[in-house]
């Protein structure tokens, strides 16, 4: 190899070096959320964090009124047509196949439709799925900025009308600490006897 060759490889290895050494202080800056199976795999998993917002007894919450009891979290609306009601149903089911360990958590139902989904409304949807159920409203930039805490992905898709609408939006689980902090997330499509065993595991 010639001394002209030496040295562009090792140019190229130190920039690669470089690259990889950017890339791993970013993922375990932002850290890691497995899409196929909800593994946080390294570092700390930038999720959740301070809200105010109104719950469905029309009383204002924030992250602070939940310290104490892990959450799961679930975000959608209640005019949703199949996905939520679908996966709250699951949750429900999940929390009653643990028994007395679920008392410990709190189901927490969060709209991503606050236009639609008042405090009256969501009252009567969360009290279907469970009397712990609690369901969370508030204004646009509210329900905006926790869905930017929790990197939840929503939408409106225009309608007929302008009260006939969907949403379209992201459908996860988040399981978060007595601590607040975030602990694992699922997907929407796992069944309930296997969040009920996913959930317990990480209490």
């Amino acid at each position: 190899m010639s001394k002209r060759q030496i040295i562009i490889f090792l140019t190229c290895t130190i920039v690669a070096l470089g690259v990889l050494a950017g890339a791993s202080t970013l993922w375990m800056r932002s850290g890691s959320l497995s899409s196929s199976d909800g593994i946080r795999t390294s570092g700390e998993a930038l999720v959740g964090g301070p809200f105010s917002l109104t719950d469905h007894t029309g009383a204002r919450v924030t992250q602070d009124d939940f310290l104490g009891r892990p959450m799961m979290l679930y975000f959608g609306y209640t005019f949703c047509p199949d996905v939520c009601p679908t996966s709250l149903q699951v949750l429900a089911v999940a929390l009653e196949e643990m028994g007395e360990e679920a008392d410990v958590i709190q189901p927490v139902f969060v709209t991503i439709d606050p236009a639609r989904d008042t405090v009256e409304q969501m009252a009567e949807y969360v009290g279907y799925f469970g009397d712990d159920f609690i369901g969370l409203t508030g204004t646009d930039e509210e329900i905006a900025d926790i869905a930017r805490t929790y990197r939840v992905y929503y939408g409106k898709v225009d309608g007929e009308s302008e009260d006939d609408y969907l949403m379209d939006h992201s459908s996860i689980f988040y399981l978060m600490g007595a601590d607040g902090k975030f602990v694992k997330h699922f997907s929407y499509t796992t069944d309930p006897e296997q969040l009920a065993l996913d959930i317990a595991a990480h209490l």
